[in-house]
């Protein structure tokens, strides 16, 4: 849906957005510099630039201009953004010359709405794209001194038509002197994440005239199905599907279903669904999806004679699929690095009494269709892995518990995917006390890793400690004083940060051990920008946190195993009040729970508990209305 052009502007409304649309002389979108830096002729050496906009997919050679600033009849920009196919180029003058900042694979020209935010600071340009994973290149610092006498901003142009741009534009912002991203990230849009959007594209959208109708018959194909997800691309963009199960109808836009109209549900009780028997004792679930093979689930087994076990989602239950070696098992970790599928194990014990421990990584096999031994790191009672990405690298964090069986103050390590050898390699390593569990999480532009530290030796009232990146590697950045931490749980409620522990039991120096204590629940203050207290609830040595939601509903689910006489206790689901927190609302009857997994298929949605008490793991199936 269009308005009409003004001074060869166009509004347009698409995918639910407004945007202006560039179609006449650029040189009607221009304007001197000195109506913007009115009282100091220098473009400021730090600063943001935050834009919106919509661009449908772009040819091999074609470049277009977001903007332009240039020096008097020059056609050379003083600063400038550039699109061209999947790349996005900043453009500047400095130190007497001029160069190209080009990111890659940002994959902006979909003819999707996106949110950018691009930040100069000191020697980093750092690119930001829908409030995800920011992109960083290193280069020299911006000029303090870049005259803008007498120069131009064109918008959606070098001046000339060639280059003019042809996609939407929602809304471009300069912000001097910091990175914008904090001030519209995280967002429940992030694709249209605003910072300043024009009044105009604010309003309700446009009703086309009378006129105007009938452009075409308002018609589309309906398809009905029982949750199974109908294809939608080019050659269905425009079709209606009808999902019985989650009573919802749905719109294809070439690209994805967007939602019409869909009743929302809410968890109305958990029922058994099924008794999973595995080898033995599971301290850890990992659930994980395979394209186009389907729903896995690995199970971190205690029997070092049996070995571990990988289950596939097969008939609304999970089938044994293939059993791997382990030896003490604490943890699984699937992650990815590109197209290659991986599954890390943490071995808690050595295979012959006396040797080195080892973790492995299985690369899982296309044609063999199962996880291969790819390649073995040497690990020191480890009890956890966890896999995340910094801009286009990505990392494995192994939390080690202790070295021999006293040790506790030992190195964790992060290794770094090498893609010439095509192995990981020590990046990093970080001295920890006890470690249980690494949680990985990002805020803004800025990467986070947080440890659980459990023991030193001699007490469990010790810190566990956030770190932060800086610099090529992380450095402390918070420590929060914990009882036996067990496992960290980071969540996002609209524009809020949480951080939630579980505590597993209370050991002091005198030697008294309490099980029945808090775990607390942590929110990251923007005053203080430090994660602050929010709300204790009172656990049973606590061992893992689960976060999922149902319809509009949050929901944290505790792994409550021991009270110091039973093992056999309720493990609880809280759902969040806003104001009042999280209250209890279902109260699920457990054997030593040690692990939560949420996960979703066709047929709804579940959550799986392993016990580290039996060879039993259940799957719980949540009922909605």
């Amino acid at each position: 849906v269009s308005g009409r052009a003004q001074d060869g502007i166009r509004m347009v409304q698409s995918r639910g957005a407004r945007g202006f649309q560039f179609s006449e002389s650029p040189q009607l979108f221009s304007f001197p510099a000195s109506q913007l830096f009115i009282n100091c002729i220098f473009f400021p050496a730090e600063f943001s630039i935050v834009v919106t906009l919509k661009i449908p997919q772009m040819a091999p050679e074609k470049s277009e201009y977001i903007f332009t600033l240039l020096e008097g009849d020059s056609d050379e920009p003083l600063l400038g953004l550039r699109l061209s196919q999947n790349k996005f180029h900043f453009l500047q003058k400095g130190h007497g010359s001029r160069k190209r900042i080009t990111f890659k694979a940002v994959g902006l020209d979909d003819n999707r709405w996106h949110t950018v935010v691009l930040a100069v600071t000191g020697r980093y340009t750092i690119l930001t794209v829908d409030c995800g994973t920011p992109l960083e290149e290193l280069a020299r610092p911006f000029p303090d001194n870049l005259d803008t006498t007498g120069s131009t901003f064109f918008i959606a142009s070098r001046r000339r038509w060639n280059g003019l741009f042809s996609g939407l534009i929602r809304q471009l912002v300069l912000l001097p002197g910091s990175d914008a991203t904090s001030q519209i990230c995280p967002s429940s849009e992030p694709r249209l994440s605003a910072l300043s959007v024009p009044q105009a594209l604010l309003h309700l959208p446009i009703k086309p005239s009378s006129t105007d109708l009938p452009l075409h018959p308002y018609e589309a194909e309906v398809r009905v199905t029982a949750g199974v997800i109908p294809l939608c691309g080019n050659s269905e963009e425009g079709q209606l599907w009808f999902n019985t199960l989650k009573r919802g109808l749905f719109l294809c836009d070439g690209i994805t279903w967007l939602n019409m109209l869909q009743v929302k549900e809410k968890l109305d009780y958990v029922e058994d669904h099924q008794d999973l028997f595995t080898n033995s004792e599971t301290f850890d679930i990992e659930v994980f999806h395979i394209t186009s093979v389907g729903l896995f689930m690995a199970t971190a087994n205690r029997d070092s004679n049996l070995g571990s076990g990988i289950y596939k989602w097969t008939d609304g239950r999970f089938e044994r699929y293939q059993n791997i070696s382990t030896y003490d098992a604490q943890a699984w970790q699937y992650f990815t690095v590109g197209k290659k599928k991986f599954l890390v194990v943490a071995n808690c014990r050595s295979k012959d009494a006396g040797d080195q421990e080892q973790s492995v990584i299985y690369k899982w096999s296309s044609r063999k269709l199962k996880f291969i031994r790819y390649q073995t790191l040497n690990t020191h009672s480890a009890r956890d892995w966890e896999a995340f990405n910094i801009q286009d690298e990505t990392f494995l964090a192994v939390a080690n518990h202790r070295q021999g069986n006293r040790n506790h103050n030992i190195d964790s390590v992060i290794y770094k995917w090498n893609p010439v050898t095509r192995f990981f390699e020590v990046n990093q390593t970080i001295p920890t006390t006890g470690a249980y569990d690494w949680e990985f999480f990002t805020i803004g532009p800025y990467y986070f890793l947080a440890v659980a530290n459990t023991f030193n030796g001699r007490s469990t009232v010790i810190d566990s400690t956030i770190y932060i990146w800086l610099g090529g590697m992380f450095q402390p950045y918070q420590f929060i004083t914990t009882f036996g931490a067990i496992d960290w749980e980071m969540f996002q409620i609209e524009n809020r940060v949480f951080l939630a522990v579980a505590n597993s039991q209370m050991l002091t120096e005198e030697g008294k051990i309490l099980y029945s204590i808090n775990s607390t629940i942590y929110e990251l203050s923007m005053t203080s920008q430090t994660f602050i207290k929010f709300q204790d609830i009172e656990t049973n040595s606590a061992l893992d946190w689960e976060y999922f939601t149902v319809g509009d509903d949050k929901f944290l689910v505790v792994a409550n195993s021991y009270d110091g006489n039973s093992y056999s206790l309720n493990s609880v689901i809280y759902r969040w009040q806003g104001y009042e927190g999280f209250i209890p609302v279902h109260r699920l009857s457990t054997n030593g729970c040690r692990d939560w997994e949420y996960f979703n298929t066709t047929d709804g949605s579940y959550l799986i508990y392993s016990s580290a008490r039996a060879a039993l793991s259940k799957v719980l199936k949540l009922r909605t209305i």
